[in-house]
């Protein structure tokens, strides 16, 4: 069927037809060339006024001894503009895969199947990236049905216990009427999990083996050492290089009094209930027909890090020594397991980022899922061949996806910002990303969030940007009360980055909130009051001297100290003075930081916000800040909703 004809401008990129017929974004259309036969484009975006609708579109290729190419000369004007044909589609954006070809949905406007090379994306890895709520775990759970169906040995890092609904059949009624539209029927799948049997009752007790080299359980630490707390280390994996009871009991023969640290240290790793002194058979996880959830529902994100780091590791050296067959390593929440540089490091960053270099030379097969691409190591991101990518809105996650996939356009990235829910570009399969209506799954879905908001409130949820089940801390005062305070209709909803540190002193045991920002003490989170951790090294020895002063007197005359040492210290809020008397300044936390204790509990709540402030610094540079007063036992991410009229 002839759509219309091209008019003004051509180039061997992209050119322009006046429509005849009705044509719609995204439609693929055919024109004949004179030196190349017929040549595959796409519409990529409509333009109308009041006498005519112009349809822009860029040029896919044409098919060569079995390879798709560009042209090299222009199409001529006034060319004719033909609806494609089907075959011709499947022929040059090759959407049938081998036998090993994965169907993961229908090409979007057309009733043809997409289906994914699994040998390639096995070899060549994938990311699957979106906001979160755009059925970003529903097409994961689709590519995995396919395959276990197809034997390919799959481990899967859960950190909030969804997979393990492939066990069962899927039941909704909907999903199994057009699962037959596909050739399809609705069944569950084998699956063997794994976790903390105190969290999660029906998993088996995820245990790894304790003994490990020096190297590696220096990694595991939840402390960097000093030079002399290395030395004791050392000193003691000579005489038990490996197992960890006789590492201990060779430490506390050390005479050092460092040692005790130490020994807390490597007690720490022994006690966190992941790892056991008896034989641990890695080969069981990897098994065709069969998928390995390892569910990490519950933990600290601390012993997440160690169990990816552990396994990863541990998992890659057996498939580089053929001790294990090839497999697919999919790990949801990437961006806490191997985020950006930026945002600091983690214990399983320089395993991860191996096996994205390395994996594919050993059929190690990774799939990264995230939710905030931009938080993802771009060195990971860009060793994924293939992407399948979901609704995305956040400017700084399309800045990141923008930069690290090939073949993504201005317009195609627009695109990604107006997908429906089930709607997928994937990229990979041919040069241009292809728009994907994702298949109905075979097995049940456990990514689904409970729906707290009651009927009558839904309308007005949709003046929030934004909507997220995510770990927050509430404030005391509600929004109606901030807008009747303020005399104002418009109240904004912030979130700030924080982590709920646990620390213990002599004393007592106590919790901080501190704001990823500035690296701040929260001491009233309603008017977002803090205090600054003071840095000592910044003072000279006799201003040291002085804040100890007027700590101990609570105030001291001005006269008996130097001025220009005072002038300093009042101009970088130490100290204040009144009168001819100086008081320790407001701005910093100069007593115990358990007076800053907070008493909130982190609550995973459904949260509406228009802003999510970008935290700055990472948790390791907060601790060693904290450790400098006091002992550091974990750290929980978080964020404080905050209700400004600003």
């Amino acid at each position: 069927m002839i759509l219309g004809k091209i008019v003004g401008k051509v180039t061997t990129n992209e050119f322009k037809f006046q429509v005849e017929k009705q044509t719609n974004k995204f439609e693929y259309v055919q024109i004949f060339h004179k030196a190349y036969d017929y040549v595959l484009c796409q519409v990529v975006e409509l333009e109308t006024d009041s006498e005519k609708t112009i349809a822009y579109c860029q040029i896919l290729g044409y098919k060569d001894k079995g390879r798709i190419r560009k042209i090299r000369i222009p199409f001529d004007p006034g060319s004719e503009v033909l609806k494609a044909e089907d075959d011709f589609i499947k022929e040059i954006v090759k959407l049938e895969g081998s036998k090993y070809g994965g169907l993961i949905g229908k090409l979007d406007g057309k009733n043809i199947d997409v289906e994914l090379d699994l040998n390639k994306v096995l070899s060549m890895h994938l990311s699957v990236l979106a906001k979160s709520g755009s059925g970003k775990s529903y097409a994961v759970g689709v590519l995995l049905e396919e395959m276990i169906s197809r034997k390919i040995p799959l481990i899967v890092i859960d950190p909030h216990g969804e997979y393990n609904t492939l066990k069962y059949k899927n039941t909704d009624k909907t999903d199994v009427q057009r699962l037959k539209e596909f050739g399809l029927m609705a069944e569950g799948f084998k699956v063997d999990e794994f976790g903390d049997v105190k969290i999660n009752k029906n998993v088996t007790p995820l245990k790894l083996q304790l003994n490990m080299e020096q190297e590696e359980l220096m990694n595991l630490l939840p402390g960097k050492l000093s030079s002399s707390q290395l030395a004791i280390l050392y000193s003691a994996f000579k005489f038990q290089p490996s197992e960890i009871d006789g590492l201990l009991i060779a430490l506390d023969q050390e005479e050092s009094n460092s040692k005790y640290s130490v020994i807390n240290m490597v007690e720490y790793v022994k006690n966190l209930n992941v790892f056991t002194n008896s034989s641990v058979n890695l080969k069981e996880f990897v098994k065709q027909g069969s998928a390995t959830i390892i569910n990490l529902k519950g933990m600290n994100l601390d012993v997440q890090e160690i169990v990816v780091y552990k396994l990863a590791k541990e998992l890659f050296e057996l498939r580089k020594q053929e001790k294990i067959p090839p497999f697919f390593f999919v790990i949801e929440e990437a961006h806490n397991f191997c985020p950006e540089r930026s945002f600091g490091e983690t214990k399983a960053s320089k395993t991860i980022r191996n096996i994205a270099s390395e994996g594919r030379k050993f059929g190690l097969g990774l799939c990264v899922i995230s939710q905030r691409p931009a938080r993802v190591d771009k060195s990971v991101l860009s060793q994924c061949s293939t992407q399948i990518l979901l609704k995305v809105t956040n400017p700084n996650d399309l800045k990141a996806l923008a930069s690290s996939i090939e073949g993504l356009t201005s317009s195609t990235e627009k695109e990604i910002q107006n997908l429906s829910i089930g709607q997928a570009l994937v990229t990979g399969i041919c040069e241009m990303p292809i728009l994907v209506n994702i298949r109905p799954r075979k097995s049940l879905h456990g990514g689904l969030s409970k729906d707290i908001v009651q009927d009558e409130f839904k309308e007005k949820l949709e003046d929030f940007k934004e909507e997220e089940f995510k770990p927050v801390v509430w404030p005391n005062i509600e929004k109606k009360d901030v807008a009747l305070i303020e005399g104002v209709d418009d109240v904004k909803t912030i979130l700030i980055p924080c982590f709920m540190f646990s620390c213990k002193d002599p004393q007592k045991s106590y919790k901080l909130l501190i704001e990823r920002i500035h690296g701040e003490i929260i001491i009233d989170k309603d008017e977002l009051v803090t205090k600054k951790l003071p840095d000592l090294k910044l003072l000279s020895k006799n201003q040291v001297s002085i804040l100890k002063t007027v700590f101990k007197e609570k105030k001291i005359n001005v006269k008996d100290v130097d001025e220009k040492e005072v002038k300093d210290l009042i101009a970088g809020e130490f100290l204040k003075r009144e009168e001819n008397q100086l008081k320790l300044g407001e701005r910093y936390a100069f007593s115990k930081l358990h007076h800053f204790e907070n008493h909130d509990k982190i609550a995973f709540d459904k949260v509406n916000f228009d802003k999510e402030e970008e935290p700055k610094l990472d948790k390791n540079k907060i601790t060693k800040a904290i450790e400098k007063f006091t002992k550091v036992e974990s750290a929980e991410e978080c964020w404080l909703v905050r209700y400004t009229a600003k």
